[in-house]
């Protein structure tokens, strides 16, 4: 599995007590201890309001930190569940807030399961109440239940549809009246390798994940009017869902040996980015972060064309149009066969 997300979790603001947009470099150390080396804070997101969900560990603690240190006030989010979305836990959300405030910001804990359409209003609600506004939402919370397809239950399907899809819908359907409102705001939605290009036993991970892109651009085409941009994030980083991944075989072992360096820090500068206003111009982007690598995904476009006067036929199918089509056709490759190079 070539990308992690973060199980659900909450953040909350932090406001720095500084003159101006300049940051101090030691404020920003201590809020962002484990930033990538050379990493300069530039204030970029300075009083806006951020809502990370899943943002108690991992990737999502990893934004939530940045952010802070950028200078927004952070909602953080995150029912505390397992890598398997069972449980609840108020502590990592907690104890991301208390890291921001120890540094001198201010942040919010929310622990609602976005699976609850309830508990996504609730985020937003809470953010808005607490900071007087809303500027961005990250939706990065998730969890995995990894079986091969004629295997896979309903259960397991429902579940991971109703974190990565349903729940995604539902925090950002609770900001867009705000967005809407004040003519501005920004959407970051983690999706996967496993629904851009695919993973072997991850039928349900990979259709919400691919979903996850389709609402993405939905909403930057429905919400540009107002000034609202919406992309996608596919990560690569070592967070505690990569250990429910089997590693049965030495391929697959030194894989996940490669993913261990590459932490959840190094996602978290692009994902800040994105929300800032020095992107304002950009939306309906799918990125994917590996390392130090950054991609730009192409969205599904047309390849080839072919027309057949009169019309197609079953035999003319067989015949004409698969021979012409066939050197176009994407091979069925998992992330690691297409990613097949040590990361950079």
């Amino acid at each position: 599995m070539e990308d992690v997300a973060t199980a659900r979790g909450a953040t909350g603001p932090a406001l720095f007590e500084t003159p101006s947009h300049a940051r101090s470099d030691l404020h920003a150390r201590r809020i962002f201890k484990h930033r990538p080396p050379g990493l300069a804070m530039t204030g970029v997101l300075q009083d806006k309001v951020v809502a990370i969900t899943g943002a108690g560990r991992g990737i999502g603690r990893a934004i939530a930190l940045l952010c802070a240190a950028e200078g927004a006030r952070v909602l953080v989010n995150d029912l505390g569940g397992g890598p398997d979305g069972q449980g609840e836990d108020a502590g990592p959300a907690a104890s991301v807030v208390e890291e921001i405030r120890a540094a001198g910001g201010e942040a919010i804990a929310n622990s609602a399961s976005i699976t609850d359409p309830e508990g996504a209003v609730s985020i937003i609600e809470d953010a808005v109440s607490g900071f007087g506004r809303i500027d961005a939402v990250i939706n990065n919370a998730g969890f995995l239940r990894d079986s091969i397809f004629h295997k896979m239950t309903q259960a397991d399907w429902d579940a991971v549809i109703g974190v990565h899809l349903s729940g995604y819908f539902s925090v950002s359907r609770a900001a867009a009246p705000h967005f809407k409102a004040q003519g501005s705001g920004a959407f970051v939605h983690f999706t996967s390798t496993t629904g851009l290009i695919g993973n072997i036993g991850q039928a349900n991970y990979g259709a919400a994940k691919a979903g996850v892109v389709g609402l993405s651009t939905a909403i930057g085409l429905d919400m540009k009017r107002y000034g609202v941009r919406s992309n996608c994030i596919a990560p690569t980083a070592w967070t505690r869902l990569v250990d429910t991944v089997p590693a049965d075989t030495e391929d697959m072992r030194e894989r996940l040996d490669q993913v261990r360096r590459m932490t959840p820090e190094k996602v978290a500068p692009l994902a800040a980015f994105l929300c800032s206003d020095q992107a304002a111009d950009v939306s309906g982007q799918v990125f994917g972060v590996r390392g130090d690598e950054v991609f730009l995904y192409a969205r599904p476009t047309i390849l080839r064309t072919m027309q057949m006067s009169g019309g197609w036929t079953v035999q003319a199918c067989a015949d004409v149009l698969m021979p012409a089509l066939r050197p176009s056709f994407h091979p069925l490759e998992t992330t690691a066969e297409v990613m097949s190079r040590d990361p950079q």
